[in-house]
């Protein structure tokens, strides 16, 4: 076997089976000794990951095996404990006040470099959620050797039995609750590697410094169950989700990067959870109530996450009625964050909208400051696929559709294929959009429901779209109970029995 040890510009590497792609000066010139590569089979993208960076993986994914192997000694009363530990920690000022400090220099870094805030910041609300977060995972009746099944035989029995998982990997960019989510997995008896965005690396290391590393010691856990890669370059996620000894990949966030660390993982061989491109699609039937539309359209646009409203579809034949209170909702969304908001209407929806909503300009509030912009402003149907990453105003698109039906095919057609919402009195109505439409989390009002704590009452891991397929044997929510596999005991009784 011949390693690789340089690359030659123009150098012609193959992907996908038939197709080629060509190496830059750049790549080449950058590529050293002990480097690798890692050439994405979708599109021919060539990943770079340097020595360095695939050590610091290594590292932290190697720790994590050892402390998967120890956490089968450990009782889950010592988990539950290690729980408790580090919601105590979190939510003691005087071991809070370096986090916040990290916290803060993270914030003012990011804004340094134009960078949206937003989920960056790890003020009271979300600290206390982090804390209720650990507490919910502390309280949670997950057993790691659980019976789910008995088959029983003359002679003979067979338990099916749940089991962790092993090495969970995490990607996430800017969001510091995200370490009380994922811990979870070890609720279930798993193992944890983090790789976070340089804009909250700091505030990462110093959680883990002031209070998971002591929680897991306080607890008597093994210290490589929670391991953090000690690096913010894009190249550390790639060199984790192309570890093999990872047994499940989660990436948490959207666009074309997280949608890449999923091909990556995909093609490694490394089960993975994620969703590409969120945002979610509401559609209005022909009876549909219009002050209800008003109050979906606002109550789906408080905050900008995964689930929050991104297309609304409504039908021709009420959209003299029906638009206005959209763009109540729309208005009302924006008030309630002291902006004002943002609108695309797809070519040949246009004439339905007030013509001086596109004349009209407004105050946006970008991640860079705020600019001034057009109200409205007219949008290419390919263009349904954009998910609006919205700072502060609400954005959103409009489309005039013939009927459910045409809005139904849109959606399944542009949509990351992850939640929609029919607003209509008409049950049949439901019952078809529900048959028709490709997406896991289907509902009849706001689209923000989508979440395992708020709907199911369970500590969330992350969610999945269907823009890359369905899950096999489980639902669009990642929750600690999920991250299992199911073992087989058998328990012979008579030894006579034979085959």
């Amino acid at each position: 076997m011949t390693r690789l040890t340089s690359l030659t510009p123009g150098q012609l590497v193959v992907f996908g089976g038939d197709q080629v792609t060509e190496v830059s000066a750049d790549l080449a010139a950058a590529f050293q000794p002990g480097d690798r590569l890692v050439v994405v089979q979708d599109d021919g993208a060539l990943l770079h990951i340097p020595a360095n960076e695939h050590a610091i993986v290594d590292t932290a994914v190697s720790a994590a095996c050892a402390g998967f192997a120890e956490l089968a000694a450990v009782t889950d009363d010592a988990i539950s404990d290690f729980f408790e530990q580090f919601a105590t920690r979190l939510a003691d000022d005087a071991v809070f006040a370096p986090i916040a400090a990290a916290n803060a220099a993270d914030i003012d870094r990011a804004r340094g470099r134009g960078r949206s805030t937003t989920r960056l910041e790890l003020g009271t609300t979300m600290r206390s959620d982090m804390v209720s977060g650990l507490r919910g995972w502390r309280d949670a009746t997950v057993a790691r050797d659980e019976v789910v099944r008995t088959v029983t035989h003359e002679g003979w029995s067979v338990d099916a039995r749940r089991a962790p998982l092993g090495v969970v990997g995490f990607v996430f960019e800017g969001r510091p609750n995200v370490f009380a989510d994922a811990c979870g997995v070890v609720r279930s008896g798993n193992a944890v590697v983090f790789r976070i965005g340089s804009d909250a690396l700091g505030t990462a290391a110093a959680i883990v410094e002031h209070a998971l590393r002591p929680a897991l010691a306080a607890a008597g856990l093994p210290d490589g169950v929670v391991q953090l890669v000690e690096s913010a370059a894009h190249s550390a996620g790639h060199a984790l989700f192309s570890d093999r000894r990872l047994a499940l990949a989660v990436a948490r966030g959207s666009g074309a990067a997280v949608a890449q660390l999923g091909a990556v993982a995909s093609q490694s061989g490394v089960p993975v959870s994620l969703h590409g491109t969120g945002g979610a699609w509401v559609v209005a039937g022909e009876q549909a109530d219009a002050a209800t539309l008003q109050a979906v359209v606002q109550h789906s646009l408080d905050r900008k996450v995964c689930n929050t409203l991104n297309v609304c579809a409504l039908p021709a034949s009420r959209a003299a009625e029906l638009i206005p209170a959209f763009l109540a909702g729309l208005d009302a969304a924006g008030a309630a964050r002291s902006t004002t908001a943002r609108l695309h209407v797809v070519d040949g929806s246009t004439s339905f909208v007030p013509d001086e909503a596109f004349d009209r300009r407004v105050d946006v509030d970008r991640a860079a400051g705020t600019v001034s912009e057009p109200y409205a402003t007219p949008l290419a149907e390919s263009d349904l696929a954009v998910e609006w990453e919205w700072e502060n105003s609400p954005e959103v698109t409009l489309v005039v559709v013939d009927d459910v039906n045409d809005a139904v095919e849109l959606c399944n057609t542009y949509s990351p294929h992850f939640t929609a919402s029919l607003i209509s009195a008409d049950a049949h109505e439901h019952d078809q959009f529900y048959a028709a439409i490709d997406a896991p989390f289907v509902g009849n009002g706001f689209t923000r429901w989508v979440d395992g704590q708020y709907a199911l009452d369970a500590p969330e891991l992350g969610l999945s779209n269907w823009q890359g397929g369905r899950m096999l044997g489980r639902g669009a929510i990642l929750s600690g109970d999920s991250v299992h596999t199911i073992r087989y005991r058998a328990t012979v009784t008579d030894h006579r029995t034979h085959r």
